[in-house]
């Protein structure tokens, strides 16, 4: 075998070996979610920081008690975000415009098309035909690179386990709720109804609606309607979104169509080159034995 056609092969085989464990990632452009997934209105002009949310997704995802307790409104002096311990939090944000503080609940958006899956290269990630973007532990192998993908700095990495680490992140309680119908646990418990469950094409009908209805007490954009592709937790609030903590520079394209080229280096890294660096050190292999033997033969040719 010619050495070309031998590097060739090696890269070839590695290629389809990256592209095999990742053919469902690199669907982007293509894939927009269900049509008929669900997804939550969040209303932030109603939320009033009662925390019954993060309580209720405590209690339902059996995750262990809070440092700070629910009914403590102290942690509002600080920005928090999602942890291994809490799949939910809620912020404070600064008042503006005479208007009071808002408070904005924050999880896993549970994106149409999710930078987490696009680039995991094990497929630890699914997203299912309800909208939720659920995650396999015992696929995940630790590299983390879901963490760098996400938009949103929402997979927490959880090191309470040296021999079992894993990504802990809201999951729209899939298991327990949502794949038999029933609304997330912190939707049912909103005292205040600042979140909505339905299918997502008709929260974002209500939505716009609401605006319309009264548009002096809502900022006329739904965020999440096309953020990213589209997200199916859908934002309300009566400011831009950037006063309520959420980024407005995202743009309309998932983020995985302006980093699919890096993160594809992983694979890359995981199946190419070792295959490509196997091959050489086969070929290298095979032509050393190929030059001991004709020296073998060689040397017996000049005893005879």
């Amino acid at each position: 075998m010619k050495r070309r056609d031998f590097l060739k092969g090696c890269l070839i085989g590695g290629a389809a070996a990256t592209l095999g464990t990742t053919s469902k990632s690199w669907a982007v452009g293509s894939f927009e979610g269900y049509p008929d997934s669900m997804g939550v209105l969040v209303d932030t002009t109603r939320c009033i920081g009662c925390r019954s949310c993060e309580a209720a997704c405590n209690k339902e995802q059996k995750l262990p008690e809070p440092d700070v307790p629910f009914d403590d409104t102290s942690v509002f002096e600080e920005k928090r975000r999602t942890t291994e311990k809490a799949y939910t939090v809620v912020n404070r944000y600064e008042a503006t415009d005479g208007k009071k503080a808002p408070f904005r609940k924050m999880q896993c958006n549970h994106c149409n098309e999710p930078a987490c899956l696009t680039s995991c290269f094990v497929n630890a990630y699914t997203k299912t035909k309800e909208g939720a973007v659920i995650y396999d532990g015992k696929i995940c192998v630790g590299c983390r690179t879901c963490m760098v993908a996400c938009p949103f700095n929402i997979p927490a990495y959880s090191y309470s386990s040296a021999f079992a680490p894993v990504v802990k992140k809201c999951i729209f309680c899939y298991h327990t709720r949502l794949k038999f119908g029933k609304p997330p646990a912190c939707v049912e418990i909103c005292p205040r109804e600042a979140l909505t469950f339905g299918l997502r094409r008709d929260l974002i009908k209500m939505g716009n609606e609401r605006i319309k209805e009264t548009p002096d007490k809502y900022f006329d954009h739904i965020y999440g309607e096309k953020e990213l592709g589209g997200t199916s937790w859908l934002y309300l609030s009566s400011v831009p979104a950037e006063k309520i903590g959420l980024d407005e520079t995202v743009g309309n394209e998932p983020i995985i169509s302006n980093v699919k080229e890096f993160l594809g280096m992983v694979p890359m890294v995981l199946t190419i080159w070792p295959a490509l660096f196997s091959g050489i050190h086969l070929l290298a292999t095979r032509n050393k034995d190929h030059g001991d033997h004709d020296n073998h033969s060689a040397q017996e040719d000049g005893k005879k």
